[in-house]
């Protein structure tokens, strides 16, 4: 067994839902395993849907990330394997709906996470963090225990509003909480080539961010919608579409970017 000292820990995150962002810590996991990385998935979304998505069934009664939040359980305990190699995912449900009331009156209650997984760092070479789409308590938590944050936003004007409020939350965190926090990326998803809009939003993105832009972008396909129907990542279901190469390409792209390539 490789092991690794401090694994890069990166929250995805966008309080705007339906960006692709459980698409992408999914299919990102999945690229960066069968890289031979190990990598730790944490579902800190109460739809609980990168677990599903992956093959984690939660309807069992088995410890979950719930459970390390209300202090229950240590997170070694909850760690479920997924169908892929080196992929190990913390699983969650709609239990994790509680969490943020529970945390209210814990002391460091924005540190939580941070805790929960640091006996894991040595562990993994990553470990990506799904979050809900809001700025609140677990998303607080994913960027306080994260090294970086990546965005996945869709090409459209209102994700671009909601974008400048996700930056300047981070900023915050990263005054108060986390010192060393910073922006990995951006990604493109949902991108539609035939679409004039998609082609101007990116634009002024890559304007505005340049280098923070990654440029593998996500296109809009089918099969990317279908697999997680199926419990699988888009790697398993059909490695050969457009999906399935972007976040192939993605991996490598961020690999790269972590000198690990």
């Amino acid at each position: 067994m490789i092991t690794v000292m401090n694994a890069k820990t990166i929250v995805l995150a966008n309080q705007k839902g339906g960006v692709g962002k459980t698409t992408t810590a999914m299919n990102l996991a999945a690229a960066l395993a069968l890289k031979g990385k190990k990598v730790l998935l944490v579902d800190s979304d109460p739809q609980g849907n990168a677990s599903s998505g992956v093959g984690v069934t939660t309807s069992d009664g088995l410890p979950q990330l719930y459970h390390c939040f209300v202090g229950n359980e240590a997170a070694d305990a909850c760690l479920r394997p997924s169908g892929i190699k080196n992929l190990t995912v913390l699983p969650s449900s709609i239990d994790l709906v509680g969490v943020e009331i529970e945390l209210i009156s814990m002391p460091e209650r924005e540190k939580k996470l941070r805790k929960i997984l640091r006996p894991l760092r040595d562990r993994f070479h990553y470990i990506l963090i799904d979050c809900p789409p809001s700025l609140g308590l677990l998303t607080i938590n994913g960027l306080t225990a994260a090294d970086s944050v990546l965005i996945p936003m869709q090409c459209e004007y209102f994700a671009l509003e909601g974008l400048a409020q996700l930056i300047e939350t981070t900023r915050k965190v990263k005054k108060t909480l986390n010192p060393g926090l910073y922006i990995e990326g951006l990604l493109l998803t949902m991108y539609d080539l035939r679409n004039r809009l998609t082609h101007q939003v990116a634009t002024e993105i890559k304007t505005h961010f340049g280098d923070q832009v990654f440029s593998t972008v996500i296109p809009r396909n089918v099969r990317l919608s279908e697999s997680p129907s199926h419990g699988q990542t888009i790697l398993e279901y059909d490695r050969n579409c457009p999906g399935a190469k972007a976040y192939e390409r993605l991996g490598n792209e961020l690999l790269r970017r972590s000198k690990q390539l």
